[in-house]
C-alpha cells in the first residue's frame, strides 16, 4: 500500500498496532458519501474525467450494499476503513479507482468522515434529548399539583410539586440539547481538499465539496483541518455534561423506588428480579445509566491526553481518537433513550409522596415568612421564633399544622389562627408562585411553555 518506499510489509506487531479496521469500519458511511463528494467535484473540475466518476460512483453503491449485507471482504492487511474501501473499489472498476484518491489524503479524508459521523451522533443527541424532554413535560402536566418533599442536603427542606421536579430535570436536559446545537454549528466545516497538511495543486473545488456533504464551509486553514480534533473533544464533554444529568436523575430513581421511599414505581419494562430473594425489584435500568457517566467521562479525559501533546499537523496518535467517542457515543444514546422510557414509564405514590412533604417540619420557612410579613418581624427574628416552636412540636412529637396555637403563642403572642393557612404542605407550595416557583399555577405555565417550545422542536 505504500508504494515503492518500502521493500517489505509491516511487521506483527506493527501491524496489531497500526491496524484499525476492527472499529473505524463504523465510518464506511461518511466514508462513501465523501468519496462520492469528492469524486463529483474531481469530474466537475475536469481533474478526472466523468466516465471514470460514474464507474466510481457504481462501485461504492455495491460496496456500499456488501457492508450492509455482510458480505463485504474485510482486510486487517489494509489496515483501514480507506484503503479497505479503497481497495474494494480497484477490484471492481480497475484503473478509475486509483483516480479517487487524487487531491485528497487519508488525512483530510479521516478528518471529513470523523467530523460526518460525530455530526450524525450531535443530531441525534438533539433528538433523544427532545424526546426526554417530552416525556419530563408530561409527567409534569400529569402531577402539576401533587406535593412531595424537597430536599437540600438529601434532608426534607421545604414542600414541591413533583410537576416542579420533572421541570428541573427538563431545564437541565434543554441545556444539554443547546450544548450540542452550539457543537454542531462549530464541527459544521469541511477538511476535505486540505490533503496531507498544506493543501493540494489540483484546482479543487473545497465549496462544492463542502455543500455537498451538508458542510457551512470549508475548514480556512489545512494545517488545522487535519490536525484539529476539538469538534470530538466538545461533543465528548457536552455527552458528559449530559451524562452527568442522566446520572443525577438515575440516582433519585434508584432512591425513590427503595422500600424506604416509594416514591415512585416502575413497572417490569425497567427492573429485574433477584435469583435468590423472590420479593425484589431493582431498578437496574437506573443503575446502569448512572454507572455510564464513567465511560463517558473517561473518553473526555482519553482523547484530551491524546491531543495535549502532538504537534501539528497530523499524528499517528489521532487514530486514538476514534474508540472513545464511539463508545462514549454508544453510552450515551442508550443512556438517553433509556431514562426518556423510564420518565414516562415511572407512577408517582401521590399519598406517599404528600406524607413525606409534610414530615421534618418542612413549612417552618412558611411560619417565618408569615411572621414577617403579617407581624413586620425582621426575617432574623422570624427565623429564631421558627426555630424555638419546631423545637417544640419536635418534643410533643408533632407537625407544625398540628401544634397548639396557645402553644405558639407561648413564643409569639400575636401570632393568630391564621397561621394554620400556611403551614399545610400544599399550601406551602401554592404559595411559592414567584417566576420558576413550585406553585401548581407557575408549573402549570411552565408546562405549557414547554409544550409550545416542544411544537416547534
Amino acid at each position: 500500500m505504500w508504494g515503492g518506499r518500502f521493500a517489505a510489509g509491516p511487521g506483527a506487531l506493527m501491524q496489531a498496532i497500526n491496524v484499525s479496521i476492527g472499529f473505524d469500519r463504523r465510518l464506511a458511511a461518511q466514508d462513501i458519501a465523501g468519496s462520492k463528494a469528492h469524486s463529483d467535484m474531481l469530474a466537475a473540475q475536469g481533474i478526472i474525467s466523468a466516465e471514470d466518476r460514474d464507474a466510481i460512483h457504481t462501485g461504492l453503491e455495491e460496496i456500499k450494499a456488501e457492508i450492509e449485507n455482510g458480505t463485504f471482504p474485510w482486510s486487517e492487511e489494509l489496515e483501514d476503513i480507506h484503503l479497505n474501501i479503497e481497495a474494494r473499489l480497484k477490484d471492481k472498476i480497475g484503473e478509475a479507482g486509483g483516480r479517487l484518491h487524487t487531491g485528497r489524503s487519508r488525512n483530510d479524508q479521516v478528518a471529513t468522515d470523523f467530523r460526518l459521523w460525530v455530526r450524525d451522533h450531535v443530531e441525534l443527541f438533539q433528538n433523544l434529548l427532545t424526546v426526554l424532554i417530552a416525556a419530563l413535560v408530561d409527567q409534569a402536566d400529569a402531577n402539576a399539583d401533587m406535593i412531595m418533599p424537597g430536599f437540600t442536603h438529601l434532608q426534607s427542606a421545604q414542600p414541591v410539586t413533583f410537576g416542579h421536579h420533572m421541570l428541573a430535570y427538563a431545564e437541565m436536559f434543554a441545556r444539554d440539547r443547546s450544548r450540542f446545537e452550539d457543537c454542531q454549528r462549530r464541527l459544521n466545516e469541511s477538511p476535505l481538499g486540505a490533503a496531507a497538511l498544506a493543501g493540494t495543486p489540483y484546482p479543487i473545488d473545497r465549496d462544492m465539496t463542502a455543500k455537498a456533504l451538508g458542510f457551512d464551509r470549508p475548514m480556512a486553514n489545512s494545517l488545522d483541518a487535519v490536525s484539529a480534533r476539538d469538534f470530538a473533544l466538545e461533543a465528548l464533554s457536552a455527552a458528559t455534561i449530559c451524562a452527568t444529568h442522566l446520572s443525577r436523575l438515575s440516582e433519585e430513581i434508584v432512591i425513590w423506588t427503595s422500600a424506604q421511599f416509594r416514591f415512585i414505581s416502575l413497572t417490569d419494562a425497567f427492573t429485574t428480579g433477584s435469583s435468590i430473594m423472590p420479593q425484589k425489584r431493582n431498578p437496574d435500568a437506573a443503575e446502569l445509566v448512572r454507572a455510564k457517566v464513567g465511560r463517558i467521562m473517561g473518553a473526555l479525559t482519553t482523547l484530551t491526553i491524546v491531543m495535549k501533546g502532538l504537534p501539528l499537523a497530523y499524528s499517528k496518535d489521532m487514530q486514538e481518537d476514534k474508540e472513545p467517542v464511539f463508545d462514549a457515543f454508544d453510552a450515551l444514546e442508550l443512556g438517553l433513550a433509556a431514562m426518556a422510557g423510564m420518565v414516562a414509564d415511572m407512577t408517582p405514590n401521590k399519598d406517599i409522596l404528600a406524607e413525606a412533604a409534610g414530615a421534618a417540619f418542612s413549612t417552618a420557612t412558611d411560619l417565618a415568612d408569615w411572621l414577617v410579613m403579617n407581624l413586620n418581624m425582621p426575617f432574623r427574628n422570624a427565623h429564631h421564633v421558627t426555630g424555638t416552636i419546631v423545637a417544640m412540636a419536635e418534643k410533643q412529637g408533632v407537625t407544625l399544622d398540628a401544634l397548639a396555637l396557645k402553644d405558639m403563642q407561648t413564643v409569639e403572642p400575636r401570632i393568630t389562627k391564621e397561621i394554620f393557612n400556611v403551614l399545610t404542605p400544599l399550601a406551602s407550595a401554592s404559595s411559592r408562585t414567584s417566576y420558576g416557583g413550585t406553585a401548581p399555577s407557575e408549573v402549570r405555565k411552565q408546562v405549557a411553555r414547554w409544550k409550545s417550545n416542544l411544537a416547534r422542536s
